[in-house]
Order: C-alpha cells, then structure tokens, then sequence
C-alpha cells in the first residue's frame, strides 16, 4: 500500500492551516485540491505549500463542487502512483485520532472502502441529523443492505483503482452528493465497507458550504436515479443478500 491524503478545499482559510499541522505527523504526501477558492483562500494555500514540501496544492479553474474536487485529487494520486486515499475535509470536523484509525483499518483491509462513521456532540445542528437520517434510510434501500452505516462522513480512505474507476464508467454527482453516491456505487460492484466511529464537531471556523435548497436537490436527485440503479441491478444485489453477514463496524 502506498497512501496520500486528499483534502477537497473551497474557501476554508482559518481552518486549513490547523489541519494541515495536526496531519503532518502522519508522514503522507498530501494533495489539497482548491475547487475555486477566492483569492484570499487561495493566498493561504500557497502559503503552506511554500513551507511544508509534503503538501500539493492542485487548483481547479472554478467551482465545480466537493465531489469534482474530490475525484481530481484521487486521480492525481493514482496517476502519482499512491494505492490509497485518505479523504478528510478541510474545515477541522475530524480529530487526527480518527484519521489514525481509519489508516490502520485501511491497511489491514486494503481492498476495503475505510469511512468514518459520525458520533455528533452539541454543535451539530438539528437538521442536519435529520437529514442525514434520511438519507441513510435510502442508502439501505439502494443497497438493500445495512452494511453503509454512514454515507456522508467526510473521513474516509479509499481503494483508488476500484473507486476511479466508478467516475470513468459511471457519471456521478459532484457536489454535496459525492459522498453518498460513491460509497453506494463501491457497495454495487462489491466493495466491502468498513465504518470506524468517528467524532464531528460542527465546524471550527463557522464556514459550511451546504447549500439548503441547492444541495437537497441534487441529494433527493441522486437518491432517484440510484434507486432505478438498484432495480435493475436486483438479482445481483438479492443474491449478495443471501450470503450478507451483517455490517462491519470497529470498536
């Protein structure tokens, strides 16, 4: 195994730093992808990358959403020769603990999709754990399984030949609806999905890009057209079923 970090950023500047810092014992290359920040965002970044030589800031030409920036990232490290991915977000959300954690489940499982697995203190709104609610209820049916304990987690590690692959065969959501799509579309062709429980906390430099009636739009739509997905796909998924021994979780 071979892994970096992937850090889709867009207008994150009083976050970015803490979390490069708390990342850099890892000791893994890091590609911080800017989805069109303004240019005071863009400022910061080149700062760091000017002082830690570990990290590669990757610019996209405009906004294009955290799933656009995500793919970019993890095309450029399968390009660079890495096997895996840890994916984290660039608001300080995630604790580096878990970040630790979800590594070493990664390399014991490498064929496995590693994601965090959210436990919310008091800052996380109400709607959003509502919303998220929701949303696994549809992943279940999607999947006609519980082995996806939380589809929306922005810490993850993933298998980059098997989940690239999804976006050259497949046209995914790139935006907010990233998330849920690829671990459901990873679920499809029989990737294993691993949850590790993770802590959120709602986020450290009061920034959040979630777009309420945008982003519900595109959610709701990907939600449809993976369940027309999943119909046709139904023996595949039932015969699956009948050997499924539950989800896999880490303490």
């Amino acid at each position: 195994m071979k892994t970096c970090i992937v850090i889709p950023y867009y207008n994150h500047p009083g976050a970015i730093g803490s979390v490069v810092s708390a990342l850099k014992p890892l000791g893994l290359h890091c590609f911080i992808v800017d989805d069109g920040s303004d240019e005071s965002s863009r400022q910061v970044l080149s700062g760091i990358a000017s002082r830690e030589t570990w990290v590669e800031v990757l610019r996209l030409p405009e906004n294009g959403g955290k799933g656009t920036a995500v793919m970019a990232g993890c095309d450029a490290a399968l390009a660079a020769g890495f096997t895996h991915a840890l994916q984290i977000d660039a608001d300080g959300q995630h604790d580096v603990a878990d970040a630790l954690r979800v590594l070493d489940v990664s390399r014991l499982n490498p064929a496995a999709m590693v994601s965090g697995e959210a436990m919310y203190d008091s800052t996380a709104p109400r709607s959003r754990r509502y919303g998220r609610y929701l949303t696994h209820v549809w992943v279940w049916i999607n999947t006609l399984s519980l082995d996806i304990r939380d589809s929306m987690c922005g810490l993850r590690a993933y298998p980059l030949a098997a989940t690239c692959d999804i976006w050259r065969r497949s046209r995914i959501g790139r935006r907010m609806d990233f998330d849920t799509e690829i671990m459901v579309r990873l679920h499809w062709e029989a990737v294993r999905i691993i949850a590790v429980p993770t802590a959120v906390t709602y986020p450290s430099d009061g920034v959040s890009h979630f777009r309420m009636l945008k982003d519900n739009v595109y959610i709701s739509w990907m939600h449809t057209r993976l369940f027309f997905g999943m119909l046709w796909r139904l023996p595949r998924l039932l015969s699956r079923r009948l050997m499924h021994r539950g989800p896999r979780a880490i303490a």
